[in-house]
């Protein structure tokens, strides 16, 4: 089936980049980006890029850039909170952040993830925490980790009204038992991946995440469910794909610092911001600062 004009992914308002729609008065935002807008995407062999988002203003910011997808991460665990993986995480402390980036985007679809602890029990804890994150987070979605064995905390999740995203491939929240940040799907391991993403698309996940998954091998689930899929460091097969937004804009460094290999740093914020932080406490310092044109 041909998708209609309506299936099209909104642009930005006053972007050019796609048909704005009519009923929009100047100034407003373009209409919000739903699940069949990306499942469109992938009918017509398009792309959708994603980004974490943890605040007001990188939303906002990334709303106006015309990121389709913001991911509340539970990678805010290490990239917000201070902690070395993302399992310590919490549910309560996601929802905050979730509510702020929710409040702030007006065209992005919010998904949020289900951090460590908060749905393995069982598909009611699943279907409890995915409510929490839509009720009292204002998320459009959620995403989380696991193979097939998931698919009834999936199905329940669905059932319920809870669009899900399944991740596979490098699941953070298993590093430990996984032994570490380590590429998944090599060789034979590729049928379990593809079982995997079958058996959640079966669920109704209406798409399916891969980390960390050899190229060859995501090309090959992509093209085994009809759902659009989203990589990070998964190759260029997939619909969508997605990043921490500290290491694309090169926040996140300093010495010691790993960058994965599927990384591409488009800014060196961390740079700029060392710099700016230097230059107000030399001013403050020196007295140069605040001026008169900064003074009552």
């Amino acid at each position: 089936m041909t998708p209609s004009a309506s299936d099209e992914i909104p642009a930005p308002y006053g972007t050019g980049s796609r048909e704005v729609p009519s009923s929009l008065s100047p100034g407003r935002p373009a209409a919000r980006v739903r699940i069949h807008h990306l499942a469109a995407a992938k009918d017509r062999s398009e792309h959708f890029a994603m980004l974490t988002a943890y605040d007001q203003y990188t939303a906002q910011i990334f709303d106006e850039a015309g990121i389709d997808v913001l991911l509340v991460g539970d990678s805010a665990a290490n990239n917000v909170f201070g902690h070395e993986t993302s399992i310590p995480v919490t549910v309560d402390e996601l929802i905050p952040l979730c509510r702020a980036v929710a409040r702030s985007a007006h065209r992005a679809l919010v998904v949020a993830d289900l951090p460590f602890g908060s749905y393995e029990a069982s598909p009611a804890q699943g279907v409890e925490t995915g409510v929490r994150f839509l009720k009292e987070g204002l998320a459009h979605a959620v995403k989380m980790e696991g193979g097939a064995y998931y698919a009834e905390t999936v199905r329940a999740m669905v059932q319920a009204g809870i669009p899900v995203i399944a991740h596979i491939g490098f699941t953070p929240q298993s590093e430990h038992a996984l032994g570490g940040y380590r590429v998944q799907g090599r060789g034979d391991d590729v049928a379990r991946l593809i079982e995997d993403a079958k058996a959640l698309e079966a669920a109704g996940a209406f798409c399916v995440l891969m980390e960390m998954v050899p190229a060859a091998a995501a090309a090959s689930v992509d093209a085994a469910v009809r759902v659009p899929t989203i990589g990070i460091g998964a190759g260029s097969s997939t619909t969508g794909q997605v990043l921490v937004w500290q290491d694309m804009a090169g926040l996140r460094g300093g010495e010691g610092t790993r960058i994965s290999k599927f990384v591409k740093q488009y800014a060196d914020l961390r740079g700029q911001l060392l710099d700016a932080a230097r230059r107000y406490r030399d001013d403050v310092r020196s007295g140069a600062f605040p001026g008169r044109e900064h003074s009552f």
